[in-house]
């Protein structure tokens, strides 16, 4: 026995030992092969490279390479350069002259279109300009539109978890003075249950100063009351037009009633033909809206200290997106209220386009799919780019825009345009490359609470159609609270039945109109139900003495007299609606006994003495309460007919009792509201 065991203990171990060295080595090689790795491509952060002459800035990036998603067009990177001194530029390359001295930080944020990583991360370059040169004054930007005072634009559209620059821009509004005032800044609508930004940094280079929102108004526009002429001048009387102090108050609230998140700075002294910036570095916080159809807003409001200037308000709007696709689709205000919305109701889309290639495009067609719901032939253009005339008062070879109607879609067509290409040589606005068409339609005959769904294709020149996002428009749930009259009557006789009682009121709440299965809580306060039972009988030939008479007793009855008071629950019950006039539903019930007052009543039946007919006396004894006695559960099915979606019906209910096995059939009458 002693020589036989150390063999096997030498037959197993070295195996053991085997399988442990080869998992051993197996485990360093991967972490020799991890550790190896590059890193990935995503956390490669872009890099700046200046060449310097004079005052002169030449500017170039080196960015990770592109991943091109399957099926989009061709990936490639859009730029946005902010110098450090106030100034800007969208273009791939740009070289900025500086006015001054000093040192300068350069930030780069590049945006990955059509690629399917993240955007490379922005690492500020600081530069010195030791000296100077003559330099023009900047000619105006495309940065504002028309006449307008404020502007604002990003760098990209906002993507969860990604980091976005906001430049808000204001400007003289012309003519000659100086102008001061206020510009605040507001953004985190309240509409949405998380906040969508964190501002990381504000970055102002032309003096403004950041003061508290709540303080705005103790720089409101006044006016000089002069009493004589003496008074003008300094010393003059100032005052303020409560006309325009009501005006801005309610702006104002109405701001902070719309919007979580408000700043404010203060601006002094802008010259004539002078244009100033403010860049805003904002989060998006990876709790952001996860659906890419929704849209965003950030509002800017001047203030002029010069009440002769009038206040001047910009709203950015901004659709959320998966991923970096200049070509959109968007849909404004898509969650609407179907208890208010009637086929009169007006949506408002827009579809945005860029030419991303490196040439002009002469011709882009945009073919979008109308949902069933819409009408097409309710069609108003509301506001389109490139600007040209409508292709029906056109002469030949004129640019313009056509517009074709059909069933289930809508075309629009841009003949004879020049819209330049991203990658095309020369080009640094990036606005010069995009386009857009915006336009209403309003909701057909038969509106149903569905979500519905639009997309468009956007073809430039003969290319393969560029396929947009889907814009959803849903109809919130909406509540329906619903009144119950009904009456309950069982199938079989017993003491005192669980569930519904012949005549009870009762509530619902269910969700508004729905057009698919939804769920509906009830509660029943039942009337309070009494029920005399029979306990014993026992015949007797006694005398006894009832009042100031004497009879001879025949017959002694004992009954038993209950009072239940109820409360009826249906936690769970789904319900779908066939038709507008037809619903069917099943769920579960719990019935509860919250009350019961027994009495026992006792009946004497007797004879006068010495002649009479026989009498009747009864007696009842005092009662005795309880609260919360018995609970028994219900599974049923029911029907409805009528205006089962909204309005009153009639229904049928079945219900299985489970506890103390019983049917019992529940008419009732219900309207949802």
């Amino acid at each position: 026995m002693q020589t036989v065991e150390p063999r096997r203990e030498q037959r197993i171990y070295p195996k053991y030992l085997f399988m442990f060295r080869y998992s051993l080595y197996l485990l360093l090689l991967v972490q020799s092969v991890q550790g190896q790795q590059k890193p990935a491509p995503d956390t490669i952060p872009a890099v700046i490279d200046v060449e310097m002459e004079e005052n002169r800035a030449a500017l170039k990036a080196s960015l990770r390479p592109l991943r091109q998603i399957a099926g989009a067009p061709e990936a490639f990177y859009s730029y946005f350069w902010e110098f450090g001194d106030g100034t800007f530029s969208f273009a791939p390359q740009p070289v900025h002259a500086y006015k001054d001295t000093g040192n300068y930080d350069i930030r780069l944020y590049a945006t990955n279109n059509y690629d399917d990583g993240k955007a490379p991360k922005s690492k500020p370059r600081r530069i010195r300009v030791k000296k100077t040169m003559y330099a023009a004054a900047p000619a105006p930007s495309a940065f504002f539109a028309a006449s307008d005072m404020l502007a604002m634009k990003v760098n990209r559209m906002p993507k969860p978890g990604e980091e976005m620059v906001a430049i808000a821009g204001y400007r003289h509004p012309g003519g000659t003075g100086n102008v001061s005032g206020s510009l605040l800044l507001y953004y985190n609508e309240k509409q949405f249950a998380q906040k969508n930004f964190v501002l990381g940094e504000e970055r102002a280079y032309a003096g403004e100063r950041k003061v508290r929102a709540d303080s705005v108004l103790a720089f409101a526009p006044m006016d000089d009351l002069y009493a004589s002429p003496a008074l003008a001048g300094p010393s003059a009387v100032r005052w303020i037009d409560p006309v325009r102090a009501t005006t801005l108050t309610n702006m104002l609230a109405e701001k902070k009633a719309l919007f979580r998140e408000q700043h404010a700075w203060r601006v002094e002294d802008l010259k004539a033909g002078e244009e100033k910036f403010i860049f805003l570095s904002l989060e998006t916080t990876p709790e952001m809206i996860k659906d890419t159809n929704a849209v965003v807003t950030i509002s800017t409001i001047f203030i002029p200290d010069d009440p002769a200037i009038p206040v001047s308000q910009f709203n950015l709007d901004m659709q959320i997106v998966a991923s970096h696709d200049p070509n959109r689709m968007q849909l404004k205000n898509r969650r609407m209220n179907y208890r208010f919305v009637s086929k009169q109701k007006e949506l408002s889309y827009k579809v945005q386009f860029q030419n991303t290639g490196k040439g002009p495009a002469s011709k882009v067609a945009i073919g979008i799919a109308v949902p069933g719901m819409l009408n097409g032939q309710s069609l108003e253009i509301m506001d389109y780019s490139p600007k040209c005339v409508l292709c029906d008062s056109a002469y030949e070879r004129q640019s313009c825009l056509d517009t074709i109607v059909r069933q289930d879609s809508i075309f629009f067509v841009f003949n004879n345009i020049y819209l330049k290409g991203m990658q095309q040589e020369g080009v640094e606005d990036p606005d010069s490359t995009k386009g857009f068409v915006k336009y209403r339609v309003r909701f057909s005959e038969e509106l149903k609470k569905l979500p519905f769904t639009s997309q468009a294709a956007i073809v430039f020149d003969k290319n393969e159609p560029v396929i947009t996002n889907r814009s959803k428009g849903r109809f919130k749930p909406g509540l329906s609270p619903g009144i119950i009259l009904g009456y309950g009557k069982g199938f079989q006789k017993q003491e005192l039945p669980f569930g519904i009682p012949a005549g009870t009121l009762g509530v619902s709440v269910s969700a508004y109109a729905p057009y698919r299965p939804y769920f509906q809580a009830e509660l029943y306060m039942s009337l309070q139900e009494k029920n005399e039972r029979f306990i014993s009988s026992r015949r007797d030939q006694r005398d006894t003495a009832i009042g100031n008479g004497k009879y001879i007793v025949r017959l002694r009855e004992e009954y038993e007299i209950i009072q239940r008071t109820t409360v009826d629950v249906v936690p769970l019950h789904l319900r779908y609606n066939i038709k507008s006039w037809l619903g069917v539903g099943a769920g579960a019930m719990l019935s509860v006994v919250t009350g019961e007052k027994k009495q026992v009543k006792k009946v004497v039946e007797a004879m006068p003495i010495p002649d009479g007919p026989p009498q009747k006396f009864q007696h009842i004894s005092g009662s005795d309460t309880k609260s919360f006695t018995a609970t028994n559960a219900a599974l049923f099915a029911d029907i409805n007919l009528g205006m089962v979606r909204a309005g009153p019906s009639l229904g049928v209910r079945l219900l299985q009792y489970l506890k103390d096995p019983q049917q019992r059939l529940f008419i009732y009458g219900i309207w949802r509201l």
